[in-house]
């Protein structure tokens, strides 16, 4: 890299040789000639310096370019390594989120076929215990099975209903409003196009009108909303039972309850019995309930009394029933001369009134 620097400084040296052999054998001749030979010796010096100069500093600038360079490479070098890592975390998270997936498609499918197995052995029991179903609908909305109760001293008529849709079941007020001369179950099936249909919650008779007990509650809206001691019967969003004792509004809406009614008393709570209250206890009467299984399908069951063919059923007749039939939460709805099953546009139980009698609600089932 110093070709271009030392070949002017060797020639410089051949011609300053040159000029001291000359000087020894021809010094007076070659004076003024000696004279312009240094001054040319001194400029050709002069660039060779400045060339020597020039190199040293390319030579500086590239040291450091050099040393850039490299310092470069060792970061992109430590880049490379952190993006390797970050490539494998990455990879090791999608491998997680693949087994988790994995893991949730498999206790969904897992969950699925144990609800059918739970349904299918429910199924079995009903078959076992009650008969085959009487009548069958296998719906958009919903499937429903009817069975009949027939035994010593008991006839009645129960639902299951397996919700595809949750808007299939509907709390309907007589004439949708608070305030009614009241409307009968088989009239609210009628109007509303329902496959089956109970009657629903306990009501007041003031200046010829009926008013809903308690909590009342019609397409998510709370339309009443008193005498908190009662238990609230609500279906949900999700078309599961909710209920039990309300104090508020803001637990309405917690529940997100879609509709409900209020009557008494609570009959079980997460498979067990619950304390019925001392003036309700052992009494028999016509019965209306509802409630839902072990596998989430929901029950609506009516029972006759006061008749010589059936004399109705206490409340711990009905919690140890309910329990037979492996039902998880029920609750007690409106019974008496109120109480009313009807399926297919048909009113099958008997009144105890001898004919249906003008309630304040009824909860339907869509098709």
């Amino acid at each position: 890299m110093f070709t271009k620097g030392i070949m002017p400084a060797l020639l410089v040296l051949a011609m300053i040789a040159g000029l001291a052999l000359g000087l020894d054998r021809h010094q007076p001749a070659l004076e003024p000639q000696y004279a312009a030979n240094l001054l040319s010796l001194d400029a050709q010096t002069g660039s060779s310096g400045d060339a020597l100069a020039t190199l040293e500093l390319a030579e500086s600038h590239y040291g450091r370019i050099s040393e850039s360079a490299g310092t470069a490479i060792g970061e992109l070098g430590e880049i490379r390594e952190i993006l390797a890592a970050l490539a494998e975390e990455a990879e090791r998270e999608a491998r997680q989120a693949a087994e988790q997936a994995a893991q949730v498609g498999a206790a969904a499918e897992l969950s699925g076929q144990h609800k059918k197995e739970t349904g299918d052995v429910l199924d079995n029991v009903l078959s076992t215990k009650l008969g085959k179903p009487i009548g069958q609908t296998f719906g958009e909305k919903a499937n429903i099975k009817v069975f009949t109760l027939q035994e010593a001293g008991l006839r009645g008529y129960m639902a299951k209903v397996k919700l595809h849709d949750p808007s299939a079941v509907r709390l309907v007020l007589a004439g949708d409003t608070i305030g009614h001369r009241g409307e009968t179950t088989s009239a609210a099936a009628k109007r509303t196009g329902a496959e089956l249909a109970i009657n629903a919650g306990g009501f007041a008779r003031e200046n010829g009108l009926l008013y809903p007990m308690g909590i009342t509650v019609v397409d998510g809206e709370i339309k009443t909303f008193y005498s908190t001691d009662l238990s609230f019967i609500g279906i949900n969003k999700k078309g599961e039972l909710v209920g039990g004792e309300i104090k508020s509004r803001e637990e309405i809406e917690e529940l997100e309850v879609v509709h409900g009614a209020s009557f008494i008393p609570t009959l079980l709570k997460d498979g067990k019995k619950v304390t019925i209250p001392s003036k309700y206890r052992n009494k028999k009467e016509p019965r209306t309930m509802i409630g839902h299984f072990s596998n989430g399908d929901l029950l609506l069951i009516v029972i006759d009394g006061r008749s010589k063919d059936s004399s109705g059923i206490t409340l711990e007749e009905a919690q140890d029933k309910l329990l037979e039939w492996n039902v998880r939460d029920a609750y007690n709805f409106d019974g008496g001369g109120s109480s009313t099953f009807v399926y297919q546009g048909k009113v099958l139980n008997k009144p105890s009134d001898g004919q249906e009698r003008r309630v304040v609600s009824n909860f339907v089932v869509m098709p």
